[in-house]
């Protein structure tokens, strides 16, 4: 993918383990990459839709100069996250923080942290079927726009459905959800598992009946199988009402439910 070099941006700040560290301050060097589509940039000729280097260097040194972080793993994490979140057209970095003065008492050249960090395209299902059902559904995708690792791109059309596994309870309203996110799929869990209890959902009764219900679908084209979390869910290929709003809002639906489909 196209990308942005900057390299070895010189910044003096206050961050490390150590008092003279945080008291006096020392040289940091940054480098940053950062993957976007420059075809349209390139092809016009305007800065709209490129990414402004000269502003991303004045924010850099300024976030570096205004924090405190004792490890330089926290400073690169950081900036990759305020990177990501706050330059749209950006859709991964690199983040090379080096610390020259690094107190070891040895001759080195310096100390240094590369990290890689994306955008992830994931499906959830959502589904409810008790009370105002469209409301929860609703409100849990509010919930989650919320968090600034996560960007909600469609919401599908929600469907009516008998429910599944324990048929003896109200029909559930069911649909789809596309969301990028910089969270891990255990972060991304604890955040569903958060909108579910913001909606007061009681899990008593397994397939029971609950105000909120989201599940992981698919997580960029990982797969996973852990004793919490199993992505591609477990069972989605035998639920019409996870599988019909899914191809509403996906476009290469044909990959994942057609296995070898072109």
């Amino acid at each position: 993918m196209d990308h942005i070099c900057i390299e070895d941006l010189e910044v003096y700040a206050y961050h490390g383990l150590y008092k003279e560290e945080v008291n006096l301050g020392q040289k940091f060097l940054i480098s940053v990459k950062m993957y976007f589509d420059a075809s349209k940039a390139g092809r016009c000729d305007n800065l709209t839709y490129s990414v402004d280097y000269a502003k991303v260097c004045s924010d850099i040194t300024k976030w570096m100069k205004d924090n405190r972080c004792r490890l330089i793993e926290t400073v690169a994490e950081r900036l990759a996250s305020k990177l990501l979140t706050e330059l749209p057209a950006v859709r991964e970095v690199e983040v090379t923080v080096k610390k020259p003065w690094a107190p070891i008492g040895l001759p080195l050249e310096c100390v240094s942290i590369v990290i890689t960090r994306k955008w992830h395209t994931v499906y959830l299902s959502i589904g409810s079927n008790m009370g105002d059902r469209k409301k929860y559904l609703q409100d849990g995708t509010e919930y989650l726009k919320k968090n600034e690792k996560v960007r909600v791109l469609k919401v599908s059309s929600f469907i009516e459905t008998k429910p599944y596994g324990k048929v003896d309870q109200d029909d559930f309203l069911n649909g789809a959800v596309k969301i990028e996110t910089l969270l891990d799929p255990y972060e991304l869990l604890d955040l569903v598992h958060e909108a579910e209890d913001a909606a007061k959902r009681v899990r008593t009764e397994h397939w029971g009946p609950r105000t909120l219900d989201i599940d992981i679908l698919l997580y960029d084209d990982l797969v996973m199988d852990s004793e919490d979390l199993t992505i591609p869910h477990y069972d989605m290929m035998n639920r019409d009402f996870v599988l019909d709003p899914l191809r509403e809002i996906m476009s290469d639906w044909r990959r994942i439910i057609y296995p070898g489909c072109p």
